[in-house]
């Protein structure tokens, strides 16, 4: 492919015609020696939707582990022998507590999951307290609720009780699912999904790439995602925990890992494209590149791992240019100073070099 490939597809993108299967297979394949090509052509498409802002979201891990569903790439799973922090609901204060770090850290999103298939009404109406007494303290945050399969009438519940969205990954390609979970089928993930549509929640699904799919399989699953129509698409890397079925499976690159945000910037041009799980094990030094085609992040740790400091976290956000969406401006301020490390190691005495 040349520059001009990469760049006429953002000009028809822009134009109104949507980008095609071929188009995306050919930004996930584009040679690393064109990756800035197509990052700068993805970039158009991003800030012609989103400017110059990033959205910052905050997990809540309300239930952790303990789960009966076997997805095999998760260290909540059934048979996940994985050294994780399980424990059953937190109460309505404890979810306050941590709710109330994530937006003082600069979150506007709130995202509250639990692990387990889908949530019991009883969990439901639990959640609905914990929604209700977050928003009378804190009323501009938005929540996105992640408490699984949904039954009937759930989605309307946390609708009223003033949930905003729902999250409901697909994962993956209809055509891999079997090779990831068996306990639940592809089918009662898009169900759940078409549910919270429905009752009127915003929908929130995306993707695990790094479980042994193919380009084009993670081709059908952004193709998947923007037929559902979903707002959000949270882009996951997988981390292979030690104690699951995943756990020596290390198929990512951090250059492979910015095309798959290109592509899914590509597919899903004005949708809020999140680089989720994953972000500092496989992206490493190209986090600040890969805020130049998505436009979200989680702050801070995720659901059973930890992530980069907060704060490193706003700083690359800085760094790069952006500004945190919903934030007050800030008051100019002197430009931070680092004073220089003073060297005390290698040529010249007893230490070890620094190699």
């Amino acid at each position: 492919m040349t520059s001009s490939f990469f760049d006429q597809l953002a000009s028809s993108v822009l134009d109104g015609k949507p980008a095609t299967e071929d188009d995306a297979l050919a930004v996930l394949q584009a040679h690393d020696d064109e990756l800035m090509d197509v990052v700068a052509a993805a970039a158009r498409l991003r800030r012609e939707h989103f400017g110059n802002t990033v959205k910052v979201n905050y997990l809540v891990n309300l239930k952790s582990g303990l789960c009966p569903e076997n997805c095999n790439y998760c260290s909540q799973a059934l048979g996940s022998s994985a050294d994780i922090l399980k424990y059953k609901w937190l109460n309505t204060d404890e979810a306050l507590e941590q709710a109330a770090a994530g937006l003082k850290g600069g979150a506007t999103r709130v995202c509250m999951v639990s692990s387990g298939r889908g949530p019991t009404n009883k969990d439901v109406e639990r959640v609905a307290d914990m929604v209700g007494t977050i928003k009378a303290e804190h009323p501009e945050v938005e929540i996105c609720a992640c408490l699984g399969l949904l039954k009937d009438g759930q989605a309307e519940r946390l609708r009223e009780a003033g949930v905003d969205a729902y999250n409901h990954n697909i994962n993956t390609a209809e055509s891999h699912h079997e090779q990831i979970v068996q306990t639940h089928t592809y089918a009662d993930r898009v169900d759940t999904v078409q549910k919270a549509k429905t009752a009127g929640l915003s929908p929130c699904s995306g993707l695990i790439a790094g479980l042994g799919e193919t380009d084009e399989q993670l081709v059908e699953a952004l193709f998947a995602l923007r037929d559902l129509g979903s707002d959000s698409i949270p882009v996951n890397f997988l981390m292979p925990f030690d104690g699951t079925p995943y756990e020596n499976v290390w198929d990512l690159t951090p250059m492979r890992c910015v095309k798959i945000l290109a592509m899914a910037r590509f597919v899903c041009p004005d949708k809020e494209i999140r680089i989720a799980g994953g972000r500092e094990m496989h992206l490493r030094t190209l986090q600040g590149l890969a805020l130049q085609v998505a436009n979200s992040i989680f702050l801070g740790d995720y659901l059973t791992s930890e992530g980069q400091a907060a704060e490193a976290d706003l700083e690359l956000i800085r760094d790069h240019g952006f500004t945190v969406l919903g934030a007050a401006p800030e008051v100019p301020e002197a430009p931070q100073t680092y004073d220089p490390a003073k060297r005390r190691r290698g040529a010249g005495t007893a230490v070890a070099p620094n190699a």
